[in-house]
């Protein structure tokens, strides 16, 4: 019953506390779509490895209690059966060739009304796009149909409830979540052909059914043909939001849409080198560990040029500005203090924890929650013995150190927030200083420079069906899309590797001035589009069905049955126009008239041999053949 699985209930809040503490914000979207009670499967994504599961319990609608598999041999010793079925796990016995035998346990929790949960991918990994769905929860879901047909149950019939986990940036501390639980899927479109007794029936049956939670798993999630056009996106999103106050509800759809907008093939004559110039400022931000949020943020005024003829006064009234953000971080300081001084350790264990698996994004966030928990298991129980044994072990005295120990904790999680970001701020402001007044010797060479300016990519999971990806592709040099068409990529994936970390004042004018590229190029683009209103932009189908547009029936882009080769699927190629598209961002709170405007700071983007500042963007765009004026106010 669930009333008995206390260790799962425990391991619930416990995790439940670890993930509010690591994440800024968890914002569920489509709770509406969950059932209150009834037999459920819940097929949810997976690219974070242990905070999946955590947050898909946290978050699941009206507390109900999830069951995930685990398979039958981990549960052959009673200790271990109690602990595992407590926690809410139900056996597969995955060697079984009878799918009966296989499915028993989740036949017996759904034949309770109970909820099952599932990650049909497989396994956690980090790519640009959902790479596998597996058949096993269409397998489950028709078998038990099929189970509940023979024997008479009258009960609810099941359903699948498919659930998108996206994170904002998966690995990085106080970032934020997008839980997104989508339509129920039910088997009355599955069922007779499931038992039907023409042979090949049930399995074109789970293809189909599998592609129908791919389908709607891929419609909730950012989905990119490769990483430089998912990387180009996620650049221009932080360049149009650069106070990171996107709307998390529609925090997806504003993505893909970007996504899609990298996708369509010629989309401006330059377009080449504006996907460029994005991407070589989103590497030197992943070489620096800087963001465009807290760069877009710093004060940077002319008078701090040291090549300026600037009075003293002058420069010593800016300088004032950034002492004077020093010392308001350091007066709040004293009120964090205590609370910094006693988590400060779980800092340093979760920082260490995720540089033991630097290769791997999906496992860092788990090793940095984990290694700062097992501090925290240790930390604030000694915590309440101490107060406790300050008044002296009275009952009264371990309630008052019980809630002291609570308060303690909130108190630490409603100041890390604003803290942390003052304290960020505060470096780049220094480092960006440091980096500007340093001899422009320091600067790396353009050669040196090279390997920086290309992103560094994740190394391939080993567990992924690549084949299947591959057969999606029909032309060379083409990728597909999210909806399985091919498309044109602008230049090669770029080749993972490891780079050596130089310090960051050898790269902050190099920074400086990607950024001002970037800023003009993103700005052409959209110059570019708004003076086409009606060009037609690449869009994934389920948003031309939501936003409107244009979808070609007679252009279907096959969509492979998850292990086979049989097409189940065809989505129509969708298409927007570039006006419907502008207007849909600005209505968002994209800054695209702010992308016009002087970038602040560009007095520090001088070129690494000191030959003054040619900072002259636009040079690109005329070169190509465009009619691009920049605005008058901007001669920079």
């Amino acid at each position: 019953m669930e009333d008995t699985k206390i260790i799962h209930r425990v391991i619930r809040r416990v995790t439940g506390w670890a993930v509010i503490s690591f994440f800024t914000e968890i914002r569920v979207v489509g709770e509406e779509n969950v059932p209150k009670d009834g037999p459920i499967i819940v097929t949810a994504t997976h690219h974070n490895m242990m905070l999946d599961p955590a947050i898909l319990s946290l978050t699941f609608p009206y507390r109900r209690l999830l069951h995930y598999w685990a398979k039958a041999s981990l549960m052959s010793h009673p200790v271990a059966r109690y602990i595992l079925s407590s926690a809410g796990n139900i056996p597969v016995d995955r060697k079984s060739k009878d799918r009966r035998k296989l499915f028993q346990g989740t036949f017996d929790a759904l034949s309770q009304g109970q909820a099952v949960a599932l990650f049909p991918e497989g396994t956690s990994y980090t790519e640009p796009r959902i790479m596998q769905v597996k058949d096993g929860a269409a397998w489950a879901a028709l078998e038990y149909t099929k189970w509940t047909t023979e024997h008479g149950n009258s009960g609810d019939p099941v359903e699948i409830i498919p659930v998108s986990i996206v994170y904002t940036n998966k690995s990085k501390y106080r970032s934020c979540v997008v839980v997104e639980y989508g339509k129920p899927i039910t088997m009355d479109e599955y069922k007779a052909e499931f038992l039907s007794p023409d042979e090949g029936a049930p399995r074109t049956a789970v293809k189909r059914l599998t592609a129908q939670i791919e389908r709607q798993l891929t419609e909730t999630t950012i989905n990119a043909p490769d990483w430089d056009t998912l990387y180009a996106a996620r650049m221009a999103r932080d360049l149009l939001w650069p106070e990171e106050n996107i709307n998390l509800d529609e925090f997806v759809v504003i993505s893909q849409t970007l996504v899609d907008l990298f996708c369509t093939p010629d989309l401006v004559p330059n377009f080449a080198s504006i996907k460029r110039h994005l991407l070589t400022y989103y590497s030197l931000l992943q070489s620096t560990h800087l963001t465009n949020d807290v760069l877009t943020s710093l004060p940077l005024p002319p008078t701090l040029d040291p090549h300026r003829p600037i009075s003293l006064p002058s420069r010593l009234a800016t300088l004032s500005v950034l002492i004077r953000d020093s010392l308001s971080c350091l007066i709040r300081l004293p009120f964090f203090l205590i609370p910094l001084a006693v988590h400060f350790p779980s800092y340093l264990l979760a920082r260490f924890g995720a540089r033991l698996v630097e290769d791997e994004e999906e496992t860092q966030a788990q090793n940095k929650v984990v290694f700062g928990l097992l501090f925290l298991f240790l930390m604030y129980p000694a915590t309440f013995f101490f107060v406790w044994a300050f008044l002296r072990y009275t009952p009264i005295g371990a309630f008052v150190a019980a809630a002291f120990v609570f308060l303690f904790a909130m108190y630490h999680n409603k100041l890390v927030n604003d803290n942390y970001e003052h304290a960020k701020r505060l470096a780049a402001t220094w480092r960006v200083l440091v980096g500007v007044w340093a001899p422009k010797k320091w600067d790396l060479s353009l050669n040196a420079l090279a390997q920086y300016t290309s992103p560094q990519l994740p190394p391939e999971n080993p567990w992924i069906d690549r084949s299947r990806s591959k057969s999606r592709s029909s032309t060379p040099g083409s990728s597909p899309n999210l909806n399985g068409s091919t498309l044109s990529t602008v230049s090669p994936p770029s080749k993972s590797r490891k780079k050596h970390r130089p310090p960051s004042r050898r790269l902050i004018r190099h920074v400086l001035r990607a950024r001002i590229e970037a800023v003009k190029s993103l700005a052409s683009l959209f110059d570019q589009l708004g003076r086409q209103p009606d060009k037609r932009v690449r869009a994934s189908s389920h948003l031309v069905r939501l936003f409107g547009g244009e979808l070609d029936s007679d252009k279907l882009s096959p969509t492979d049955g998850v292990g086979g080769t049989v097409a189940v699927i065809d989505e129509p190629i969708g298409w927007r126009s570039a006006k419907e598209v502008l207007s849909f961002l600005i209505q968002r709170g994209a800054k695209i008239g702010g992308l016009e405007r002087r970038v602040e700071g560009d007095w520090a983007a001088v070129s690494s041999d000191g030959e003054g500042e040619g900072i002259e963007i636009e040079s690109d765009a005329l070169k190509e053949g465009l009619t691009w004026v920049p605005p008058a106010h901007d001669q920079s």
